[in-house]
C-alpha cells in the first residue's frame, strides 16, 4: 500500500543522511524521543522541518528537501510534458497550449510557469497554514526532475507562492538552461 508518510521519512532520512550522517537524519526525522510515532502527519510535518531548520543553513535545508519528491505520478506527467514539447517549437507555443494550461502551466514575457490552486502534496491536506516553505521546497525538487526529463537539459525551479503560507496559489517558475527545441 502507498504510505506517503513512510515515503517521506525515508527520503528526507536519506537527504539529510548524505549531508551529513546516520545519527543526525535519525533525529532530524525521529526527532530525540522518536515522537513522530504518535505524532499525526501535521505535527511531524511542522516538527520536522522545525527540526531541520534549526540544524542547517537555509541553502542545505532547500538542498535536503528538492531530493525528498516522492514522484508520484511521474510518468503520466512526463508523458504529458514531453507530448507538449512535440506539440510546441518555442517557450510561448509550449505555454499557450491548452493542455499546457489545463496542467498549470503558462507563459508570460518568455518565461515558464507552472501554477495550482489546490496543494498537490497529500501530506499536507491536514495542515492548515506552514510557517516556511521548506516543506513546499520538494515540490521545485519533483519539478526539477520533471522538467529535466521532459526538456533533456538543466532546469532551475524557483518557488514564488505556496498556499499553505497563505497565498492565493502555488507558483513556480520553471528555468531551462539549455535548449529544448532543436
Amino acid at each position: 500500500m502507498f504510505d506517503i508518510r513512510r515515503i517521506q521519512e525515508q527520503a528526507i532520512y536519506e537527504a539529510v543522511k548524505s549531508v551529513c550522517n546516520d545519527e543526525a537524519a535519525r533525529e532530524i526525522v525521529y526527532g530525540i524521543w522518536e515522537l513522530d510515532k504518535i505524532e499525526d502527519n501535521p505535527t511531524w510535518v511542522k516538527s520536522t522541518m522545525k527540526r531541520l531548520e534549526n540544524r542547517f543553513d537555509k541553502q542545505i535545508v532547500q538542498e535536503i528537501r528538492r531530493q525528498c519528491q516522492c514522484g508520484y505520478g511521474m510518468d503520466e506527467k512526463l508523458a504529458l510534458v514531453k507530448e507538449l514539447v512535440q506539440l510546441s517549437s518555442n517557450i510561448e507555443e509550449f505555454g499557450n497550449l491548452d493542455k499546457a494550461k489545463a496542467a498549470g502551466l503558462f507563459c508570460e514575457n518568455g518565461e515558464l510557469y507552472l501554477q495550482f490552486s489546490f496543494c498537490p502534496c497529500p501530506m499536507l491536506t491536514n495542515v492548515d497554514r506552514l510557517d516556511t516553505d521548506t516543506w513546499c521546497q520538494c515540490t521545485t525538487g519533483y519539478s526539477k526532475v520533471l522538467f529535466e526529463k521532459a526538456f533533456e537539459c538543466k532546469v532551475d525551479v524557483e518557488l514564488l507562492k505556496s498556499l499553505k503560507m497563505g497565498d492565493e496559489i502555488c507558483l513556480m517558475k520553471i528555468i531551462p538552461q539549455g535548449r529544448i527545441w532543436k
